[in-house]
């Protein structure tokens, strides 16, 4: 599904020089690294303050304790994504609120928001899906109708555009109160390890945000909040500077590699290829179709076989997950997550495509179809 030995390749010198000075600063915590990686971020992601952190999901719990939410709180987010969005809500003693998705962009339905907003709602968590923005102009207008805060899960679409009605444009992430990102190694930005990322462009909150990934500290052993331990190390850093650099040409290399697949299946009458949503731009993250629920296992046995790899993001959607049954949610009470987690199969993707490979997944699909 990704190819870091490849990637790793092409960058090995200007890695392998970031790690060595590291070792021989021998600043391994908070090191010089560490602040230059997190302004050249924020440059890039035009985001007025970056604070980097140990991993996505202790980006979207801090996020959420710097925001002062508390227990018995309700967060809005989607059934369709990976665990981490609902697992800090729940951990931090809040209730997670399920909306369904669009069956197009795999993203939260704004239209369904009104649905489920009551008194004790606190906050909206979108999630930013495969490489795409949910539609944030929608729902900023609703949090501010309901004094709700926007936190973005952008683990999937760092570098993504979101498109205002107006005309303007701004990063997924840097468009609600504080956005959150991951630097899991087959993150369109990935590290060699976990890192993660929040933004803001508010200053007093960049301040909080700061000290709760140290401890809660602002000056050196005196404590200002109860935080935790979750802080971006200098070797992480100094690979995601190198990569960094590279992310506008990887972005280009997925985006190249998702138009191939376009043209070879659109003409499937039994694959829907991704939908582009007119609001995003779309750097593929992943490359999901959607086939028949009776095909989507056959298919992905047909490429096994073939050495192809896919995968199913997501199987079981969060709804239904045994951990989170005392939600309430039943089997059909959010009918577009759950149908589409029989239909979705995520081709490779990622920046050492080529045109042989691509032919080669391609015209096994073709084949499996007999086109």
């Amino acid at each position: 599904m990704v190819d870091l030995h490849s990637q790793y390749l092409k960058i090995k010198p200007e890695v392998d020089q970031a790690i060595q000075e590291v070792i021989d600063s021998t600043a391994f915590i908070k090191g010089k690294a560490v602040f230059q990686f997190q302004d050249e971020l924020a440059a890039y992601m035009g985001a007025k303050h970056t604070i980097a952190c140990g991993n996505g999901t202790d980006a979207l719990q801090i996020a959420m304790m710097s925001l002062g939410l508390n227990p018995g709180d309700e967060v809005i987010t989607t059934p369709f994504t990976f665990i981490s969005t609902i697992e800090v809500i729940k951990l931090l003693g809040m209730k997670p609120l399920l909306v369904d998705v669009e069956a197009g962009s795999f993203n939260l339905n704004p239209d369904l928001l009104e649905s489920v907003v009551t008194e004790r709602t606190r906050a909206i968590v979108p999630v930013h899906l495969f490489g795409q923005c949910a539609h944030m102009e929608r729902m900023m207008d609703f949090a501010s109708d309901h004094g709700l805060f926007v936190i973005e899960d952008n683990a999937q679409a760092i570098g993504t555009d979101y498109l205002f009605t107006d005309g303007s444009t701004r990063k997924a992430g840097t468009i609600g109160d504080v956005g959150t990102t991951s630097f899991f190694p087959s993150k369109n930005l990935g590290a060699y390890g976990d890192g993660g990322a929040l933004f803001t462009h508010d200053d007093r909150l960049a301040e909080k945000l700061k000290a709760l990934v140290n401890h809660g500290m602002k000056q050196r052993y005196y404590y200002d909040y109860v935080g935790v331990n979750s802080r971006l190390d200098t070797l992480q850093a100094a690979i995601l500077r190198v990569k960094l650099k590279q992310l506008p040409a990887y972005h280009l290399a997925r985006q190249q590699a998702a138009l191939f697949y376009d043209e070879a299946l659109s003409d499937i009458a039994g694959v829907k290829i991704p939908e582009r949503s007119p609001h995003s731009t779309h750097i593929f993250h992943q490359y999901t179709i959607q086939v028949p629920a009776e095909i989507r296992d056959p298919l992905r046995q047909w490429l096994a076989d073939k050495k192809i790899p896919s995968m199913v993001y997501y199987p079981v959607p969060l709804h239904l997950q045994r951990a989170y049954s005392d939600l309430g949610y039943r089997a059909g009470d959010l009918p577009v997550s759950e149908k589409l987690s029989t239909q979705v199969l995520s081709l490779p993707m990622h920046t050492e495509l080529d045109r042989e490979q691509l032919s080669f997944i391609t015209g096994q699909i073709r084949a499996f179809f007999k086109i």
